[in-house]
């Protein structure tokens, strides 16, 4: 297992020339203070679809250097070209990944046997713990659980961050994976109730604003506290709606905005939150930080 509890799927801060290491660092400090228990840098919510290859080896080498030897650092390596889901994952374990994240193959997609033999190379390809991401929403595959029964027969092949929305198809994956691999949530918004079947965390996007309730409310699930579990994740909810109602990261780096982890900057084709609709998220936020 890579982790239990609580891995952050970190933002990236930009600034006009590019990454903005001063922002990341104060970030990355306020996440280890704060109990997260592991770090995911260039999945879905760090931009990486629009950072050059300079910018992902930058984070990736700043945030090794940093954290290293403190909490598990995750590396999303995906791509919808295998070869270059290779060839990124490779460096990512030469420059001093702990773990890889890896989605599904998006746009020109693939059948079920196309991810098994996807996931398989790559796995081959390095020494490193893989997290399959299930995200049909947005790359239009979803991995079913008993396709990835047979990809976690492959060593490699520890975990799935399963962010399908699909509790009748997150309750199959633990069935059929257990005992082979691990299940994590994708989303905030059904957190324990996934924990409550068998998973063993979440990879957060909350959490890179509000880590110490998330980092809590997975505390006290593990610790025998279901209800005061429980009660947290109702009490998060609305938060999470707004933190989903623009699309992922928008909301979130509105949010890390006003806590001084950003400036502000989001990549086109992304844009800047409604003011409407970030004067409730901030609103909310306050109430949680």
């Amino acid at each position: 297992m890579i982790f239990k509890g609580v891995a952050t799927a970190l933002i990236t801060p930009f600034n006009k020339d590019g990454v903005d290491y001063a922002r990341l660092d104060k970030l990355l400090d306020d996440q280890v203070n704060n109990g997260v228990d592991s770090i995911l840098i260039l999945g879905t919510t760090g931009e990486p679809a629009t950072m050059s290859l300079e910018e992902k080896k930058g984070v990736i080498s700043f945030t090794v250097k940093k954290l290293k030897g403190k909490l598990p650092i995750i590396v999303g390596t995906g791509s919808n070209s295998t070869a270059a889901a290779i060839e990124m994952s490779k460096l990512a374990q030469e420059m001093g990944a702990d773990a890889l994240l890896i989605v599904t193959p998006y746009y020109n997609k693939c059948t079920q046997d196309g991810l098994i033999a996807h996931y398989t190379a790559i796995a081959d390809a390095v020494d490193l713990p893989i997290i399959c991401y299930n995200v049909p929403g947005r790359t239009g595959v979803n991995i079913l659980p008993a396709t990835f029964a047979k990809i976690a027969e492959h060593k490699n092949i520890v975990a799935i961050k399963e962010a399908s929305g699909n509790m009748e198809q997150i309750e199959e994956c633990l069935r059929l994976s257990k005992g082979k691999a691990v299940v994590y949530s994708g989303d905030d918004g059904i957190t324990v109730p996934i924990m409550a079947m068998g998973g063993e965390g979440i990879i957060s996007v909350a959490s890179n604003v509000i880590p110490a309730f998330v980092s809590t409310m997975c505390d006290k699930f593990f610790a025998g506290d279901i209800k005061t579990a429980a009660e947290m994740q109702l009490k998060m909810l609305p938060f999470v709606k707004s933190l989903f109602c623009e699309v992922n990261p928008i909301p979130v780096k509105r949010a890390a905005e006003e806590l001084g982890f950003s400036d502000g900057t989001i990549r086109l084709p992304l844009t800047r939150m409604t003011d409407k609709n970030a004067e409730t998220l901030l609103a909310q936020l306050k109430e949680l930080r």
